[in-house]
């Protein structure tokens, strides 16, 4: 009885195991296939960025990714902020089918309280040659000394 139990065990974890990497094998695919356009082509890992609660004058850089999913170079003419208090930054060369880049930006986090702010981008991205992408979060005054 303990041999027939064992091999059943044995028998049911391989199973498991094999349907196991199989899944993850075509979520892998699934996750590796970006749909392609026509042109050139921009999505983003994350279109919002929180920087959550954080101290004033702390550092307030950060990056947006993005990939060019489309068949011609991306080319960015402009990343404008929404305000002097956010400072975008952005890649001068073209941006190569399949290739990554990133768009800085910098909040002057000497403004305390909450703040939503966006940064426009201006592209030759095919059926979306503006793309707004937001940053917000909340600046913590310097604490009170008694």
């Amino acid at each position: 009885m303990k041999k027939i139990l064992t091999l059943l065990f044995v028998l049911s974890l391989g199973i498991t195991t094999a349907t196991a990497q199989e899944t993850s094998k075509k979520a892998k695919k699934a996750k590796a296939t970006v749909a392609k356009v026509e042109g050139a082509g921009m999505i983003f890992v994350n279109e919002t960025i929180d920087y959550g609660t954080i101290a004033r004058n702390s550092d307030g850089k950060r990056e947006f990714v993005f990939t060019n999913n489309g068949n011609a170079p991306l080319i960015i003419t402009n990343a404008q902020g929404s305000c002097g208090c956010t400072v975008p930054s952005s890649p001068k060369e073209p941006i190569m089918p399949g290739a990554k880049g990133v768009i800085g930006v910098k909040y002057a986090t000497d403004r305390v309280g909450p703040f939503t702010k966006t940064v426009t981008i201006t592209s030759n991205a095919a059926g979306q040659p503006t793309k707004t992408l937001t940053i917000k979060g909340n600046v913590l005054p310097d604490e009170v000394k008694s």
